[in-house]
């Protein structure tokens, strides 16, 4: 079959994506300093591991923004260094969720929850405004996984937020913070085989 009959993936060349993707890495810049402000004062495992994937979510976009239009090579590169990002993003979050296991201490229950919905609102926008453009290449399928990611992550927060206050353990902080981990080393895992694909692809076509 001929290269004109092959579905074509989009790869990010949109006027309107581009802005789409904009708006995007503001409201996630905006709300990692809100959420990590939170996260601080209320001692939330949590809230500052939802809030360190905001900060990685406005360099990752920034990144999948500025190799919009690039060779294959590059943007499945660009994909490869997101992927690990987000696996190293990861392991930080269980190690920092670790030490926090061994400080002891509740954290603040009402912030978690109140912080915890904002920042669900805020993804849940993102996610709106980025769902016509949830397929495409490794560079802008990492957009949509983040963000999609970002949304599971806010409804564990606004849960574990409930249940610290139910109990006045921090366990169902910790734990939401563990399961955060487990869903960002998930999606990594995900764009790097797609990146590594498209790598082989572009060296096998050149």
């Amino acid at each position: 079959m001929g290269k004109c009959c092959e579905p074509q993936v989009f790869t990010g060349l949109s006027k309107g994506y581009k802005r789409a993707l904009i708006a995007v890495i503001l409201i996630n810049a905006v709300m990692f300093f809100v959420e990590m402000a939170a996260g601080f004062s209320s001692q939330s495992q949590a809230l500052k591991a939802d809030a360190l994937d905001f900060a990685g979510d406005s360099v990752t976009y920034a990144i999948s923004l500025a190799v919009i239009g690039a060779a294959v090579r590059t943007r499945a590169l660009a994909s490869l260094f997101k992927g690990a990002s987000l696996g190293l993003m990861a392991l930080v979050i269980l190690v920092t969720t670790g030490l926090r296991f061994f400080e002891g201490g509740a954290p603040e229950a009402h912030t978690m929850g109140l912080i915890g919905a904002l920042a669900f609102l805020a993804n849940m926008a993102s996610v709106f405004i980025l769902l016509k453009w949830r397929d495409g290449d490794s560079n802008v399928r990492s957009v949509w996984l983040c963000s999609r990611n970002d949304a599971i992550g806010n409804v564990g927060v606004i849960l574990a937020g409930f249940a610290v206050a139910f109990t006045g353990s921090a366990w169902p902080d910790l734990i939401v913070a563990g399961l955060m981990a487990a869903i960002f080393l998930q999606s990594a895992a995900s764009i790097i085989m797609q990146a590594r694909t498209e790598l082989k692809q572009a060296e096998s076509t050149a």
